[in-house]
């Protein structure tokens, strides 16, 4: 079984408008309204994808009552620890006459050791050998950044295998426990290590000393140009098919499911991150922050060419 926890979610809010202007009235000419957090990201890319998931994490208020109907409409299985305050909405504003876009994240329910706990004992309950757990996005108020690690640690104890997909500090502090994937993009590489990253050559190298942090492998996602996988033998950087780019936010998380979803199926890691670019490609083409479908993906996955460094 695949399981994502989100420990800050959000209702993602999409607006439509012709041109990005500040100090005036912009009139939205569409609006759609989705499950965000980059775990729930990964849960819904997966199910488009035909692979069943149970999404975990913090909930709270008539937003998160939301977040779970939609998740549960969706056929997406839900396991929440209910906390005070109200769920974070996250509002994105897009030009259609350009790549523009604004978005701005709310920092969400400050989280009490009692809420860590339970969601400690959830994870212990549900965790068996061999299943896959994507621990995604950022903490919320209340969460130090070395909780990750401590999950983490909880997880390896039961066999089971984790890809982190965090940045900053909270990645920093986790990457020791271990985790078999990190994906940081390469300004977040180059934030850790405090190297370059303007080449490809730059970026691997910035990738291996963060391998050193911890991590089995590192995947460093380079947006619209493919991601680059370190494992501490091989260096492969796989190269994103050209496509009518429409919305590229959530093609990340859509790239961590691709890959996940490899992994399960018991291909390769570089095979998998394949099937992860073709997943982010395809996100990466839709309107408004829907996720691509398995047809698209399979459509895209022959154009990802995979190039050994």
């Amino acid at each position: 079984m695949i399981y994502t926890v989100t420990l800050n979610p959000a209702v993602d809010r999409e607006l439509t408008v012709g041109e990005i202007a500040f100090d005036t009235v912009l009139r939205a000419s569409q609006w759609q309204v989705d499950c965000g957090g980059k775990g729930f990201n990964v849960a819904r890319m997966l199910n488009s994808l035909g692979v069943p998931s149970v999404a975990m994490g913090f909930a709270a208020g008539k937003t998160g009552e939301l977040l779970e109907e939609k998740l549960v409409a969706l056929g997406i299985e839900t396991d929440f620890v209910w906390v005070e305050g109200e769920t974070r909405t996250n509002v994105s504003i897009v030009s259609s006459e350009s790549s523009h876009y604004v978005k701005v994240n709310e920092p969400g329910p400050t989280i009490k050791e009692s809420d860590l706990a339970l969601l400690k004992e959830k994870i212990v309950t549900n965790v068996k050998p061999g299943d896959w757990w994507v621990l995604a996005g950022s903490l919320p108020p209340g969460v130090a950044a070395d909780f990750y690690g401590e999950l983490i640690e909880l997880i390896h104890s039961a066999g089971a295998k984790v890809f982190l997909d965090t940045s900053g500090e909270p990645l920093k502090q986790s990457c020791a426990a271990g985790p078999l994937l990190v994906k940081p993009n390469d300004e977040e590489a180059h934030e850790l290590t405090g190297l370059p990253v303007s080449t490809t050559e730059e970026i691997a190298v910035a990738a291996e000393a963060l391998k050193k942090l911890g991590p089995a492998n590192v995947i460093v996602s380079l947006g619209k140009e493919g991601a680059l996988l370190v494992n501490g033998q091989d260096t492969w950087k796989a190269a994103s098919p050209a496509i009518v780019e429409k919305n590229p936010i959530g093609a990340g998380d859509s790239m961590v499911a691709g890959v996940v979803w490899g992994l399960s199926e018991g291909v390769e890691l570089s095979e998998a991150l394949r099937w992860g670019i073709a997943c982010g490609a395809a996100t990466a083409g839709q309107n408004g922050t829907t996720v691509g479908t398995l047809a698209q993906v399979r459509d895209l996955l022959p154009k990802v060419k995979l190039i050994q460094l």
